[in-house]
């Protein structure tokens, strides 16, 4: 198919290279362009799917949307991670009141095609609903579809059945990019109604593969990135692509592969995940330079990094984390990580930068890669229970900031400063003349110096690896501010005032300088403020975090509108909400959360949470009188400063009660392992030849499991043999991922359990373990007559394919079976998962017997299980099910968040399936860990209604197994919430 000439704009430098991308005609089409700068001005509107075409271009500086500058501010999130999909609305509202614009995702391709030419987006997969979703919440999107994404799922997000076809991956093969293609044109299907170009959607960019370092240079390698480039603009993606670059490399920058005679249509964007032990690199304006620099790779676009590390996962057995998991990785990677790391990458120029992640969730299922477990919480500023952490501060306030005050989208490098024992990056901007500073502390203990700025020197004082932003000769409307000690965080115009809001830590001394050539009335509206004028302007100085919000009100003067000056430490600015409508824009203070703002004549009509008793003041357009909160009418007075504030307070969240877990029944499985067992229709292990990576055995038949159709969770062998006189010793070859396992028995007695170990830091990247277990037959079970050697294979997950080396084709089951003294012939058969379930996917169920027979479903009828009580002590090789039911009540207007807790003598070694109403939500290794606590997520979990709970235990009869206590745990709560509905749970 011919391609046609798309339209971009790329300004390198102040030079137009090409016109605005999208159609003619419309708000920003290419005559916005003429001028040959693009001045600083308002920040685009927030996007919708208006029905309007939108151009989006660059130059050195930014993106430019519609002629006006956008610094995108983005965070991870990704929705196969979260599979309840009202619960997306939920995580991108918060994103969007904590200051993000934009939100980042991956499609995983594993996650929605369990055959080749099979492909499902419905339900939990519907992609198409998930852009609906954010359009309507306010939200860009960047979206990934790889082919490949890494992103720590199960073959980097390669579907299993690609691991048995014949074509290289990420490569130009012909057979691998035939695969590609089709999946590519399922995605972009939907992705082209959802494009901010066309007025459908808040698609804004898009990237095609992910980390691709291997080879490059070669003539393949270029010529796999030009083919998927061509794809995606065949299918009619027309807005700006881009790659990221693992690290500072300068691979795949405009113009290192053909694009065909398009020009400009592409960006260059690279990684980073700095150690918070480290130093803050300089990855831009003050770095190095060249193509290992950063930005300085690509000086004709604007800085990107696609991935900033906003935490960092977590291992098998927690060794990153000294076994303390996501909670210290939040705690190593805190707001002052954050201030420090990404006040620097701004002070860089660095104005497209996505966070990963800002919400992690959880790997279900057999999502996750070999590197992780099953939660995905990645210490990220919303936790993997939808809680926004302390974390969210900063990304509150730099993210309205850089919507709301215009002069950060365009900075250059100012002249030197010094301040002593602090870094200092000095920035102006050259329409506004407006002088920005980042001062970074490096150091251990808190510095206070004179830090000189173009309004004179102003003390400020830096916490020990911390950093602080300072701006200078800023406008806050009509005034101007000619220094703060503290960082400005949102201006808006509320009604006929201007509105800016100042942030620093609890308990600093805010000192706020304005100009006023003319003497203004100034009102102190909260004691803790105090001011004073003189020759040189206004000084203001209030104590952070005293009292709550502070208020300081500045009217006439040389200006007719007024000047609301608002202060506050951390805690209270996450609680200011700035909302845009139609009739004006309003600006919120009191609750957990804002969801929605609208106006109805003189009525506020707001939605959001409340997690404690709290007041609520809104500043909005003139004329209103009326504050309705969740459909409730509030009493208000008007204040001083021109809000509605609540007369009283309104009050927190009702308490919430969960149930003690009881009324257990269990059941042993393991029929495979007896020596009668009808085995007749499983699949005969007989292939000589395999596509995998991992050689076949000399002399062995083909067993691994993937070439036999079985891609997920457990996988059974039964070998069938004549005569076991002779032997000694059964070895068994065997390749899993990470904490695999094997069980073996013959003619159904236990032969033993052997695992892999669990990693350290030299082996906690490996994705592939491979080993023998040895197991000695004893006298009794040599004998002449028909054997059936059975063996269980927990193989955990596939490789990641990050050196595109065909690592998700490395074998997964048992590889070869040797027999010490004796050699008899072996009829292997194999039984894996059964079909994809058609509501929860590929990804949810494997090959044990209780899951083939519905054990894990809702409505299985247990009544002739054996009653148990937890804890429970027993030695056993094999799985044990257990199941019972439990109902929740918890009140409509509640949001609260609930977890399952596991917990016993650590020695003991078994782990358990979790399955909730039939969704497989996680896997518990008890003597490994470190995750003890599985997140239920709502709309699986029924907060109203019963559910049943089913545990798939697995014992090593190495020692005695539980389970120990398993209990329901409270992980969050607020009044208020998203309207969840129940995601089906088909049952028998």
């Amino acid at each position: 198919m011919a391609l046609s000439r798309r339209t971009f704009s790329a300004l390198a430098g102040s030079a137009a290279l090409g016109l605005a991308l999208g159609g003619s005609g419309g708000p920003g089409a290419s005559s916005a362009f003429a001028a040959r700068t693009v001045p600083t001005g308002p920040a685009p509107a927030p996007p919708s799917a208006d029905g309007e075409p939108h151009t989006i271009g660059y130059d050195r500086y930014s993106l430019l949307v519609d002629g006006k500058r956008l610094v995108v501010w983005s965070g991870e999130l990704h929705p196969f991670r979260l599979p309840s999909p009202s619960l997306w609305r939920d995580v991108l509202q918060k994103m969007r009141a904590h200051g993000y614009n934009a939100v980042s995702i991956y499609v995983a391709w594993n996650y929605h095609s369990p055959a080749p030419g099979r492909y499902d987006f419905t339900g939990v997969r519907d992609l198409d609903l998930f852009l609906r979703t954010a359009a309507e919440t306010g939200l860009y999107v960047i979206l990934r579809p790889g082919p490949y994404i890494n992103a720590e799922v199960d073959g980097g997000g390669f579907p299993g059945w690609l691991t048995a076809t014949k074509g290289r991956a990420r490569s130009d093969d012909p057979e691998y990019l035939a695969h590609v293609d089709e999946w590519l044109a399922q995605v972009n299907r939907i992705a082209r109604r959802h494009l901010f170009t066309q007025g459908t959607g808040t698609v804004l960019l898009y990237q095609i593969e992910n980390e691709y370092d291997a080879r490059v240079g070669s003539a393949g390698s270029r010529a796999y990135m030009s083919h998927l480039y061509r794809k995606v603009r065949a299918d009619g993606i027309d807005v700006p692509l881009f790659h990221n670059d693992k690290g500072r490399n300068g691979y795949w920058t405009p113009g290192s592969f053909d694009t065909g005679s398009e020009r400009g249509g592409w960006l260059y964007g690279f990684d980073g995940y700095p150690s918070p032990q480290s130093t803050p690199p300089d990855w831009g304006t003050f770095g190095p330079g060249g193509a290992k620099g950063g930005a300085s790779a690509s000086p004709s676009t604007p800085g990107f990094v696609p991935e900033f590390g906003g935490g960092w996962f977590d291992p098998w057995g927690g060794v990153f984390f000294d076994g303390l998991g996501y909670a210290e990785s939040r705690r190593t990677r805190d707001a002052a990580y954050e201030r420090r790391f990404y006040l620097t990458n701004l002070a860089n120029g660095l104005t497209l930068h996505n966070v990963y992640m800002t919400f992690g969730g959880t790997s279900w299922g057999w999502l996750p890669a070999p590197v992780v477990y099953t939660s995905y919480d990645y210490g990220a500023a919303i936790d993997e229970a939808r809680q926004v952490t302390d974390k969210i501060a900063p990304m509150h306030q730099l993210g309205h900031l850089l919507q709301r005050v215009p002069d950060f989208a365009k900075l250059d490098r100012g002249a030197d400063v010094r301040a002593t024992g602090l870094k200092v990056y000095h920035l102006t901007n050259p329409d506004t003349g407006a002088h920005v500073y980042v001062a970074r502390n490096d150091g251990d203990d808190t510095v206070t110096a004179d830090l000189p700025t173009a309004a004179g020197d102003l003390r400020i004082s830096v916490p020990a690896r911390d950093a602080r932003l300072v701006a200078a000769d800023l406008s806050l409307g009509p005034r101007k501010l000619k220094y703060a000690s503290v960082q400005p965080s949102m201006r808006v115009t509320a009604g006929r005032q201007d509105i800016t809001v100042f942030t620093g830590p609890k308990g600093e001394m805010a000192e706020l300088l304005v100009d006023c050539p003319d003497e203004p009335d100034v009102l102190r509206l909260d004691p803790e403020a105090a001011w004073v004028l003189d020759d040189t302007g206004l000084h203001v100085n209030a104590p952070l975090g005293q009292g709550g919000l502070i208020r300081v009100l500045v009217e006439k003067g040389e200006r007719d509108r007024p000047l609301l000056l608002l202060l506050a430490d951390d805690a209270t600015a996450v609680r200011l909400f700035p909302y845009d409508t139609p009739s004006g824009t309003v600006l919120v203070y009191g609750p957990a959360l804002l969801r929605h703002a609208e106006v109805r004549g003189s009525e506020v009509h707001l939605s959001g949470d409340i997690a404690e008793t709290t007041s609520m003041e809104v500043w909005g357009p003139r004329g209103i009188d009326t504050l309705v909160w969740n459909g409730r009418r509030l009493p208000v007075r008007v204040t001083l400063s021109g809000s509605l504030m609540t007369t009283g307070p309104l009050p927190g969240v009702p308490e919430v009660r969960l149930p003690r877990l009881g009324g257990w029944r269990m059941r042993r499985e393991n029929p495979e392992a007896g020596p009668g067992y009808d085995d007749s229709g499983w699949r005969t292990a007989d292939k000589k030849t395999s596509f995998s990576s991992t050689a076949v055995p000399e002399g062995q038949p083909v067993l691994f499991a993937d070439d036999y159709g079985f891609h997920y969770g457990d996988v059974w062998y039964r070998g069938t043999f004549d005569d076991a006189r002779g032997i000694e010793e059964v070895a068994l070859g065997y390749s899993t991922g990470t904490q695999g396992l094997l069980m073996a028995w013959l003619d159904g007695e236990p032969l033993g359990t052997h695992r892999m170990p669990v990693p350290d830091r030299d082996t906690v990247r490996k994705g592939t373990w491979t080993d023998t277990a040895a197991f000695p037959v004893r006298e009794e079970l040599r004998s002449p007559g028909r054997h059936v050697l059975s063996v269980l294979v927990r193989r955990m997950q596939h490789d990641q394919d990050g050196k595109a080396d065909d690592g998700h084709k490395a074998a997964r089951g048992l590889t070869a079976a040797v027999f010490t003294g004796a050699s008899p012939e072996v009829v292997w058969r194999i039984r894996g998962e059964g079909p994809p379930d058609p509501v929860r996917g590929p990804l949810n169920n494997g090959g044990l017997h209780g899951e083939r027979e519905g054990w894990h479903l809702p409505g299985f009828a247990d009544r002739d299980w054996e009653p148990v009580g937890f804890p429970v002590s027993a030695r056993y090789q094999g799985v044990t099910w257990y199941r019972t039911t439990f109902r929740l009540a918890v009140p409509g207007d509640v949001d609260a968040s609930v977890g399952l807790t596991l917990e016993d003598d650590p020695y003991r070694a078994y782990r358990a399936q979790i399955f909730l109403n039939g969704w497989n939500l996680g896997q518990y290794i008890n003597n490994v860990g470190p995750q003890h606590t599985f997140v239920l997520p709502n709309g699986i979990l029924r907060t109203r209604g019963e559910n049943t709970l089913a545990l798939a235990v697995l014992s090593e009869f190495t020692t005695l197994s539980g389970p120990g206590t398993v209990r329901l745990s409270l992980l969050g709560r607020a009044l208020g919430g998203t309207e969840v509905s129940v995601v089906p749970s088909p049952g028998r």
